[in-house]
């Protein structure tokens, strides 16, 4: 999924991570309150402010270089997680300030659902950011505040509440996420029984497979799909990708959830027509193991999907552990004819040893690198730069979040080779693609 961005003013957007900055979500804000407000409802916007703490330390300890570099990462696994977890058009991440950043919801979600997104945010952000020049891997602790909108409660009132509140959950070093009520919905064995729900979710086939359709930019022909994972919880209602590995982490259980996708979508992809793609995302549990190159070829022999259909993406955080035995696995499913993809490319912190390590098909622009292509010449510059390294490794280009016909004709004229995004199709389930597909 990919959280729509509000058309904003160069203005009115973040100058170092390309959110929109305070003004804009106050704007938001109180446009979605007005547009209630005219039906003679109230709208059910949940919000939460996630700070960084002691953030000035990084800045102090390292150089503000990386500081930004670690507030890029992380507005990007913000934007990430918004993704997974909300419909395009009803979510809003903006940075507010320094190490402060604001993530709402025009959704009639309960308060349960709220907070453990609000954990599975922090889990998220606190994992170690990689390849940071001065600091090697940097690890940040967030704090988080909630809250839900009540009648006549402004976006003034909602920030100021939040700032509060999150004022007190560092103040309370216990506290790593807090109601601006004071109040804690989710007792501690809430952890461990949503480890058990996806174990007997996992048993009973309940984890659903989509398809991220992708498509040539010469013609826009279908060429395949991305695999995506979701969990429609009986109480929390649908959990991401993102949150589902979280909580398979906590239950030690990521193999066992990244095999069960990847042995669902090949099922599922096994009767496409023989020139349509499909890419696995790889998690970094999968490529710390060193069977993992002779379990996959297995499974993949046994459900009949061809070899040289199939793509595998990665990112940096599956290669922050062991290189070198990332890249010998890697290596091994290359040469059965497997294709590599280097996902999310522009987005980190890429260390380009793994160009020259990595036995790479195709970079994967992140949305960051695409989104204001349009309008700011010094992103059109960078796309550029990429597309030419690009080419002079012999590597393909595929573009995701790509949400505009302006954008989709500037990365076809740069030479980008594929894209994926609402422009042309969201992620859809097995039947509908292959509707799409003319099966």
């Amino acid at each position: 999924m990919d959280v729509m961005i509000p058309e904003i003013a160069d203005s009115q957007r973040d100058d170092l991570t390309g959110l929109p900055d305070a003004a804009s979500a106050y704007a938001t804000l109180a446009r979605w309150q007005a547009d209630y407000a005219a039906r003679g409802h109230t709208a059910p916007i949940h919000a939460m402010l996630l700070g960084l703490g002691r953030f000035d330390t990084v800045n102090l300890a390292y150089g503000e270089a990386t500081g930004d570099g670690a507030l890029v990462e992380v507005a990007r696994r913000i934007l990430h997680f918004a993704e997974d977890e909300f419909e395009s058009g009803t979510a809003l991440v903006a940075r507010i300030g320094g190490g402060q950043f604001l993530i709402a919801a025009l959704d009639a979600c309960s308060r349960e659902r709220w907070q453990w997104l609000a954990d599975a945010l922090a889990d998220a952000v606190a994992l170690p950011i990689a390849d940071l020049d001065a600091a090697g891997t940097l690890r940040l602790w967030p704090r988080v505040a909630l809250m839900r909108a009540t009648k006549g409660e402004g976006p003034d009132i909602v920030l100021d509440r939040l700032a509060q509140t999150l004022a007190q959950a560092r103040a309370e070093q216990a506290r790593r996420v807090l109601w601006a009520d004071g109040e804690l919905t989710l007792p501690g064995k809430r952890a461990a029984q949503l480890e058990a729900d996806l174990l007997a979710a996992l048993d009973r086939d309940e984890i659903e497979i989509l398809y991220q359709p992708q498509f040539a930019l010469e013609d826009d022909r279908l060429t395949g799909a991305e695999a995506l994972a979701r969990w429609q919880h009986p109480e929390l209602g649908r959990i991401g990708a993102g949150a589902l590995f979280a909580i398979a982490e906590r239950a030690d259980h990521v193999a066992q959830l990244s095999r069960h996708i990847a042995k669902r979508a090949l099922e599922g992809a096994k009767d496409w027509p023989e020139h349509l793609r499909l890419s696995l995302n790889v998690t970094p549990a999968d490529l710390a193991a060193g069977s993992f190159a002779d379990e996959f070829s297995r499974m993949l022999a046994k459900s009949g999907f061809p070899a040289d259909r199939l793509t595998l993406e990665i990112t940096e955080q599956v290669l922050v552990s062991d290189l070198e035995r990332a890249s010998a696995s890697l290596e091994r499913l290359h040469e059965q004819g497997i294709r590599i993809a280097l996902d999310d490319f522009g987005a980190g912190f890429c260390n380009f040893r793994y160009l020259k390590l990595l036995p790479l098909d195709y970079l994967k622009l992140d949305r960051a690198m695409v989104d204001g292509v349009v309008d700011d010449h010094r992103d059109l510059a960078v796309l550029r730069g990429i597309v030419a390294m690009a080419k002079a490794l012999d590597l393909k280009l595929i573009a995701e979040g790509i949400e505009n016909e302006d954008q989709r004709a500037i990365i076809a004229a740069e030479g980008c080779d594929f894209y994926q995004g609402f422009l042309k199709a969201e992620p859809m389930g097995a039947g509908e693609f292959m509707g799409l597909a003319g099966g």
